[in-house]
C-alpha cells in the first residue's frame, strides 16, 4: 500500500480527487491500493526542558544554557492531533511506500519529517511530491515526477536547524531574561520577556527608527525658485541654511531678466514590472491598500487551495524556461476576464526576457502567477490579491513605456536655475496601473513649453522656508523591505535580490514575525505605521549583547541555511555556531559588563551613569545637563527602576524630565509596565504631565 501524506485535509481532496480515489474513511481516504492521510499543519513539535528533566520545570539562572544533547518530539496539544496522529502513524507503518506532499518547503518538509520520525516509520521508502500549484494538470504532472524523498534531505536539515537554533536561543534568553529582568518593581508579578533569533532583531529595528523619529531636531532651511513663463525653476546650488544668503540672491536677481542658457531631452525607457514573489506582494499590497503581510498571505494561501494562483512562498520573482508553453496557455485563458488587457499581446511571440524567464533564479518555486482557472465568487481580500497578481502577470509581457525627459537650464545675474520635464511618448505597461492623482505638482512632472535658448524675459524669483523631515516610521511594507534586506533600506530591485539570500526570516515566515510581536505588545499598529511600544523599547534596551539585536547576525544565519538547503555547508557545523553563541549570550548576560551604565539620557541619548550621589549623563562635558537624584519625598528609586523608566523613554524631548520620571514613579502601584505615558500629541506639544 501506497500513503500520501499531505498538510492540509482539503489538498489530500484535491488530491484525491485528481487520482479518482473516493473510499471515505476517518482521517484518509482510501482507493486504488493507495490511503490519502493529512495534517493539520505542524502536528508534531521540541520537547520542554521540564519533559527532560522535572527539575527544570523552575526557571533558573544555574540551568542555563539547556541545550539537550539530542532533541525529541511530542504531539502538538491540539484538540484531534492525538487521534489524528494515531491514523498517520498506523497507516505509515503498514505501508509500503510513503508520498510526503506536504507544502513544498523548509516548513513542509520539517511536518512531514517530523510525522515520520515521531511514527517510527524514517527507514520507510519515501517518495516526494512537489508541487508549485494544486490544478489537476499540475498534480498528475507531480504524479508522474516523483522524487526520491532522499533528495531533500539538506532541505530537512536546514528546516530542522532553523526548528532546533529557534529553540535554543529563544529558550535560553527568555529564560535568562526573565529571571534577571521580569520582577520590574516591588510585587509579585513579574514580566515574561520574550525573545527569539528572529523577532528581537526586527524589534530592535522599529525600536532604532522610533528612537530615531523622537530624537530628530527639525532645521529649517530655504530654496530659492524663480517663475518663467508659467515653469517653476530651481537653484541648481544646494538650500540655504540662512534666510539672509537666499535673500541675497533674491535682491541681486531682482529686476533683473531670465535667460535660458540650455535646453536638452533625451529619451528613458522604463520596463514592465517584474513578476512577484511573496514579500513584493504584500508590500505592494500593503503601500496600496494597507492591507497587513499576513492578511495578504491568507488570501494569497486561499487562492492557492482554490487552484486559481501558483504557490505563495517563493522568494523568486522569475519563471523556468520550461514554464513558456504554459504561460501562452495561462493568458489566452485570462481572456475572459481580461479581454482587453490581453488583446494586444502576441501569445504566439511573447516576449520572453531575463527579466522573466531565469532558471538560476528558481530555487524551490517560481513566481506567484494565476493558474489560468477563472475564479467563481471571492472574499473582498483574495478579490483584492488575485487582481495585484493578474495584472502583473499581463503588464510583465507589455511593452516598455517610454518617456522624454526634457531638462531647461537658465540663469539671472549669474545666478543659475534648472527645470525639468516629463513627457510619455508611449505607455506601454503603465496602461495597466490607473495613475494616482498627486498631492502637488512634482518638479519633474511639469508640462513645459518649447523653449529656445537664448530666449529671456521677465521672471518672479522667490524664496520658500521649509523644515527637515524626520525619518518615516516603518510601514509593514517598508519593514518587510529591510527585513528582506538584512535591516538595509533598499529600494533598487538588482540590490535587493543580492540581498535576499541575506534578509530576516523568510517570505513564508516574515509577516508571522510581525503579527508574533504583536500578540506580545512589543509593536503595534498605528493606522499603517507600525510602532514599538513602551513594553518592547523597554525589553530592547535590557540587552546589552548587539548580536542578539543584529539584523545582519539574523541575516547570516539565514543565508548559512540556504546553504545547508544546496548541501554547501554542514548542519553540524551551524548548530556548533548556535550552541557557542548560545552560551556565550548566557555568559555575557549574567556578568554585568557595565556596571556603571544605566540607560540612555533622554535628553541626548548618551549613556547615563551612577555617580556617587545622582544619576547623570555621561555627556556633561559636551553641555548636557541631565542629572536624577535617587531620591524624592523619601522615596528611594533602585537602579533598577531607573533603568526601566529611561528605557521606557518617557519623552523624546524631555520638559521637567527629573519630576516626571519622579512622579511616574510614585504613580507606580506595584509594576512599573502599568505606567500611563503621554500621548504623542501630548509629546510633540510639549504639554505631558504625568
Amino acid at each position: 500500500m501506497k500513503v500520501v501524506i499531505t498538510e492540509k485535509p482539503s489538498v489530500a481532496r484535491d488530491i484525491a480527487s485528481v487520482l479518482k480515489i473516493t473510499g471515505k474513511k476517518k482521517g484518509y481516504i482510501e482507493g486504488r491500493g493507495c490511503a490519502i492521510t493529512w495534517a493539520f499543519g505542524h502536528l508534531v513539535t521540541l520537547l520542554e526542558p521540564g519533559e527532560y528533566d522535572p527539575a527544570l520545570k523552575r526557571w533558573s539562572l544555574d540551568s542555563l544554557p539547556f541545550i539537550p544533547d539530542e532533541f525529541k518530539l511530542k504531539l502538538i496539544e491540539n484538540r484531534g492531533v492525538a487521534e489524528q496522529f494515531e491514523t498517520i502513524k498506523k497507516l505509515c507503518q503498514a505501508a509500503d511506500e510513503i508520498v510526503c506532499a506536504t507544502d513544498a518547503g523548509r516548513e513542509g518538509e520539517l511536518i512531514f519529517r517530523y510525522i515520520l520520525a515521531l511514527s517510527g516509520c524514517e527507514e520507510k521508502p519515501v517518495k516526494r511530491l512537489w508541487l508549485s500549484s494544486l490544478t489537476p494538470d499540475a498534480i498528475k504532472e507531480a504524479f508522474k515526477d516523483l522524487k526520491d524523498g532522499h533528495d531533500y534531505d539538506p532541505l530537512y536539515a536546514a528546516a530542522k536547524c532553523r526548528s532546533e537554533s529557534d529553540w535554543i536561543v529563544g529558550l535560553n534568553a527568555t529564560r535568562c531574561f526573565t529571571v534577571r529582568h521580569g520582577r520590574l518593581a516591588a510585587g509579585d508579578d513579574r514580566v515574561l520577556w520574550s525573545i527569539g533569533r528572529v523577532q528581537t532583531p526586527v524589534l530592535a529595528m522599529i525600536v532604532q527608527r522610533d528612537d530615531e523619529i523622537m530624537k530628530f531636531r527639525s532645521n529649517a532651511f530655504w530654496e530659492l525658485t524663480t517663475k518663467y513663463r508659467d515653469v517653476i525653476f530651481k537653484y541648481v546650488g544646494d538650500r540655504f541654511d540662512h534666510p539672509e544668503k537666499a535673500q541675497g540672491l533674491l535682491e541681486k536677481m531682482t529686476g533683473q531678466p531670465f535667460t535660458i542658457t540650455d535646453v536638452t531631452g533625451k529619451q528613458k525607457k522604463e520596463q514592465p514590472p517584474q513578476l512577484l514573489d511573496l514579500t513584493t506582494l504584500q508590500r505592494e499590497i500593503n503601500k496600496t491598500h494597507g492591507l497587513s503581510a499576513a492578511d495578504t498571505l491568507a488570501a494569497t494561501q486561499n487562492l492557492y487551495e482554490a487552484k486559481l494562483v501558483t504557490y505563495p512562498r517563493t522568494d523568486s520573482r522569475y519563471l523556468s524556461a520550461d514554464m513558456k508553453p504554459r504561460v501562452s496557455k495561462i493568458l489566452e485563458q485570462l481572456k475572459a476576464l481580461r479581454a482587453a488587457q490581453i488583446e494586444p499581446l502576441d501569445l504566439t511571440q511573447l516576449p520572453f526576457t531575463k527579466r522573466i524567464i531565469d532558471d538560476k533564479k528558481v530555487t524551490d518555486h517560481h513566481a506567484v502567477i494565476p493558474t489560468g482557472m477563472l475564479p467563481r465568487s471571492l472574499g473582498a481580500n483574495e478579490q483584492l490579491v488575485y487582481e495585484v497578481i493578474t495584472t502583473q502577470f499581463i503588464a510583465a509581457f507589455y511593452p516598455v513605456c517610454t518617456k522624454k525627459i526634457t531638462t531647461v537650464e537658465g540663469e539671472s545675474a549669474d545666478v543659475k536655475f534648472q527645470a525639468k520635464g516629463t513627457q510619455v511618448l508611449d505607455l506601454g505597461w503603465t496602461v495597466l496601473f490607473p495613475k494616482k492623482k498627486k498631492k502637488k505638482k512634482d518638479y519633474e512632472e511639469q508640462v513645459l513649453p518649447a523653449f529656445e535658448k537664448g530666449e529671456n524675459g521677465e521672471h518672479e524669483p522667490t524664496t520658500r522656508e521649509g523644515k527637515t523631515k524626520p525619518p518615516k516610521a516603518f510601514t509593514e511594507n517598508s519593514l518587510l523591505g529591510a527585513m528582506e534586506a538584512a535591516g538595509k533600506w533598499v529600494d533598487d530591485d538588482t540590490l535587493r535580490e543580492a540581498l535576499k539570500e541575506r534578509g530576516i526570516g523568510t517570505p513564508a515566515t516574515r509577516a508571522a514575525i510581525i503579527e508574533t510581536l504583536i500578540r506580545r505588545s512589543y509593536i503595534c499598529r498605528e493606522k499603517k505605521q507600525v510602532r514599538a511600544t513602551d513594553m518592547g523599547r523597554c525589553l530592547i534596551g535590557l540587552i546589552h549583547d548587539p548580536l542578539l539585536k543584529s539584523p545582519e547576525m539574523t541575516g547570516e544565519w539565514e543565508a548559512k541555511l540556504k546553504q545547508i538547503e544546496r548541501s554547501e555547508a554542514q548542519a553540524s557545523d551551524f548548530m556548533e555556531g548556535i550552541f557557542s553563541y548560545t552560551r556565550t549570550l548566557i555568559e555575557n548576560s549574567t556578568t554585568q559588563l557595565d556596571t556603571h551604565r544605566i540607560g540612555d539620557c533622554p535628553r541626548c541619548g548618551k549613556n547615563v551613569i551612577k555617580g556617587k550621589s545622582a544619576y547623570g549623563c555621561s555627556g556633561w562635558k559636551e553641555g548636557c545637563t541631565f542629572v536624577l537624584k535617587p531620591e524624592y519625598k523619601g522615596l528611594k528609586l533602585t537602579p533598577n527602576q531607573v533603568q526601566v523608566l529611561l528605557q521606557m523613554r518617557v519623552l523624546p524631548y524631555p520638559v521637567h524630565i527629573e519630576d516626571q520620571l519622579r512622579l511616574l514613579l510614585l504613580n507606580t502601584q506595584s509594576d512599573l509596565m502599568d505606567i500611563a505615558l503621554p500621548s504623542a500629541e501630548q509629546q510633540k506639544s510639549g504639554k505631558a504631565s504625568p
